[in-house]
């Protein structure tokens, strides 16, 4: 008799941040890449997109426990298909009809030390903006860990914690500019954490 051991899977899913939306209709989020969480390696993916999704819940973080968002997602409302799921984030191109691209157009920036705002969702569909320091500058280092960021808002924090899975990709910004995405939470330290600078990012997206 003989036996094969496989491991099949076909399907993968969760709640992140969707960070910028060209006036072209590209789009990248996360800032980090969707990796398997037995290996770590980058999930291979034949199609994917992006959905609305509502916040129902939150697992605060803790020392040694990240947090996380829980919430549902809108099967009728795919947004947008993905084309490429990379170590700076996952990317794609919304169609011509999506009002994601609409609004307010920020210029792109270069982050430096000292006060910033993120935008988060942490509750229903609504996204507000948060205070955070951006800590240190680390260019050119991997896995969306170029700049050491503190929560700072009481608000957020109370909320939340401070960082928790499910913010990735929340947009950085400093000086009317946007600088870079949230990417990673401290396990010491759920008040601290790592961003991706946003040049990288879009580099990364432009290049797929």
């Amino acid at each position: 008799a003989y036996k094969l051991g496989i491991w099949v899977k076909d399907d993968v899913q969760g709640i992140g941040t969707l960070t910028y939306v060209t006036r072209q209709g590209a789009f990248g989020a996360l800032g980090h890449g969707i990796t398997d969480g037995d290996t770590m390696a980058l999930m291979p993916f034949g199609s994917g997109s992006i959905l609305p999704s509502t916040v129902k819940a939150v697992k605060k973080g803790s020392s040694g426990s990240a947090g996380e968002l829980r919430g549902n997602f809108d099967l009728s409302g795919d947004l947008g298909p993905l084309c490429a799921n990379t170590g700076c984030g996952i990317f794609g191109t919304l169609p011509a009809d999506c009002t994601l691209a609409a609004g307010e157009a920020l210029p792109v920036g270069d982050a430096v030390e000292g006060p910033a705002t993120i935008r988060a969702n942490v509750s229903g569909d609504k996204v507000r903006e948060y205070a955070v320091e951006i800590l240190k500058r680390l260019p050119n280092a991997s896995d969306g860990r170029e700049m050491v960021i503190s929560v700072t808002d009481p608000d957020l924090i109370a909320a939340t914690g401070g960082i928790v899975q499910g913010m990735s990709g929340s947009p950085i910004l400093q000086n009317g500019k946007l600088v870079g995405a949230v990417t990673h939470v401290l396990l010491s330290d759920a008040t601290k954490g790592y961003g991706i600078s946003m040049e990288t990012m879009l580099n990364a997206g432009e290049n797929v």
